[in-house]
């Protein structure tokens, strides 16, 4: 009997590593179905993640979903988007609705813990911030005290918000909403005096407004929001591709490579540059990686570098009109920085 339930529990043991390990190869079932399912914000935030009355998708995020696409296929239309609410996207990852998680999203230590999940590349650093009605007469969010703020639930921002007004010895109202799209339609109807999110996410919502400019994003930076995308955990081949896409947009600005001269770069005679562009015979990074030679290429031919892709979407080529700041080049006083690819 002791033998038959040893017996018994390696076996399940066996199948649960199996089906660990299956759940674990995203990119050979992406390749197995032939596109990408990338989870995005389905609130329409403008410069991130929004859909236009066609049906087309365009944004930060939805340039980083685009890539790795391009990636993998050599085709960036090979992407499928699920719109998705806070409360809606760790679940989609989880359960596999979803191949990757590109919403906008703040990478912290419990999302890496609790959650399971795994963060590594970071397409937009970010702070938490205040909007208020420029009526109000309020310059700083230190002068909130007692006011009522909107805020999205099941968020960081939640939290942050609470901190903030503690730390400071602060009193307030939080209007608490599940969905950004009803924490918009409150704001803007007056329910509350303050909304926080995001500072990005706030300049987004202020175009929202009926009157935009009567609404400005107060100067304090309350909190750290280091946005980028997610994967399941144990996955490290799929976490590879999904971070070194966003890398290789970062690295294709540091090297002068455009949408416009990528295949003209081809020929450089830097060796970095023709080992990025898989113009090196005896290169090995794409094999390694797991998607073809010219996976780099096949990126900034789609959505270009980076900068590109940033002053498209929200800066100053965008309505928004977002300055680099945090997300300049680290040779420009900014944090993205992309590893040697070597």
């Amino acid at each position: 009997m002791a033998k038959k339930i040893v017996t018994a529990l390696v076996g399940a043991a066996v199948l649960g590593f199996g089906a660990t390990a299956s759940q674990a190869d995203t990119l050979s079932d992406v390749k197995a179905k032939g596109f990408v399912q990338c989870g995005v914000n389905g609130s329409n935030l403008a410069g991130f993640g929004a859909q236009d009355s066609q049906g087309n998708w365009a944004g930060l995020d939805v340039d980083l979903c685009k890539a790795v696409a391009a990636a993998v296929f050599g085709d960036a239309t090979k992407v499928k988007f699920t719109p998705l609410s806070a409360k809606d996207r760790f679940p989609a990852l989880q359960s596999g609705e979803i191949d990757l998680l590109a919403r906008n999203t703040t990478w912290s230590i419990s999302r890496d813990t609790q959650l399971g999940f795994d963060f590594r590349a970071v397409n937009y650093y970010d702070g938490q911030g205040f909007m208020v009605k420029k009526e109000l007469g309020v310059k700083s969010a230190l002068e909130l005290s007692g006011a009522s703020v909107c805020v999205q639930s099941g968020t960081t921002t939640e939290l942050n918000l609470a901190d903030y007004f503690r730390s400071n010895n602060m009193d307030f109202k939080p209007v608490v909403f599940e969905a950004q799209d009803e924490a918009d339609a409150a704001y803007n109807a007056g329910r509350c005096d303050a909304y926080t999110t995001d500072a990005s996410g706030l300049y987004s919502i202020r175009l929202k407004m009926a009157n935009p400019d009567d609404h400005m994003v107060l100067p304090e930076i309350i909190s750290k929001e280091p946005l980028g995308p997610a994967v399941r955990q144990n996955d490290s081949k799929w976490l590879d591709i999904v971070s070194w896409a966003h890398y290789a947009m970062v690295a294709a600005e540091e090297f002068g490579i455009t949408q416009a001269n990528v295949e003209e770069m081809k020929t450089s005679a830097n060796p970095d540059i023709k080992r990025f562009l898989g113009e090196e015979a005896d290169s090995t990074i794409g094999a390694d990686l797991g998607v073809p030679k010219d996976w780099a290429v096949q990126i900034v031919k789609a959505v270009g570098n980076y900068g590109e892709s940033f002053e498209r979407n929200v800066g100053e080529g965008s309505p928004l009109k977002i300055a680099r700041g945090l997300n300049a080049q680290w040779t420009k006083g900014g944090l993205q920085y992309a590893p040697p690819i070597r």
